[in-house]
């Protein structure tokens, strides 16, 4: 049985990750500009909660008449090279030591700069064989994508059917891993944990936390 985990609001909050990295944005516009960095962490938080990811510091920079195309460059920049303060969900530290007997890879989606910084912070890399950030292949390769679980699938010298994917996103994690055969199995943590799947989208299996992980495998908890 080869486990496989992707990261983002599976082995941790990554709304944690959000905040810490929008409290260093704050802080870099209240030492230049001298604005309340309370208000302003409060700003972005709103504006990503109504409106997304795609503009936020874009409007939080021109709700405070300081909008310019390098100032929204140089909080992007701060966003992404932050160094967290984030942890695993104790929950994820406890089913990853329990499987240490086994093949363990870690696949994820996203910038791979900050990839890397939240693996790190995390202090993920002791859990897993191999850490594979996709974007490190391409972003055509990102999940849906199954090129980089077809890598794990080499390295291995496995079927398909001896794998286990475990994530939180039914829009892109087990949509082309189930006709596979891979066991799909969905944690109920994060901003998604209450959004309905569109048909074949769903995981093969459900659990709130990872703590549950152990009886979806079939394995004693010890």
């Amino acid at each position: 049985m080869i486990l496989i985990f992707d990261m983002d609001d599976t082995l941790y909050d990554e709304s944690t990750y959000v905040e810490s990295s929008f409290r260093a944005v704050a802080k870099y516009l209240f030492e230049k500009y001298a604005l309340p960095k309370k208000t302003l962490l409060k700003d972005l938080i709103q504006v990503l909660n109504e409106h997304g990811r795609g503009h936020v510091f874009d409007e939080v920079l021109i709700k405070n008449k300081i909008y310019t195309k390098i100032e929204v460059k140089k909080c992007l920049s701060i966003y992404r090279n932050n160094i967290p303060e984030i942890t695993l969900f104790e929950e994820a530290k406890d089913a990853l030591d329990r499987l240490n007997g086994y093949s363990k890879y870690l696949v994820s989606d996203g910038n791979k700069l900050v990839q890397s910084i939240k693996v790190d912070a995390l202090g993920a890399k002791i859990y897993f064989k191999k850490i594979i950030l996709t974007h490190r292949y391409g972003i055509k390769y990102a999940k849906p994508s199954t090129y980089c679980f077809n890598l794990i699938k080499k390295l291995e010298k496995c079927n398909w059917n001896q794998m286990v994917y475990v994530a939180d996103d039914p829009n892109k994690d087990f949509v082309n891993l189930n006709p596979l055969g891979v066991k799909t199995i969905r944690v109920h943590t994060g901003r998604l944990k209450d959004q309905n799947a569109k048909k074949g989208y769903d995981a093969n299996y459900h659990i709130n936390s990872l703590s549950e992980l152990h009886n979806v495998l079939g394995i004693p908890k010890t």
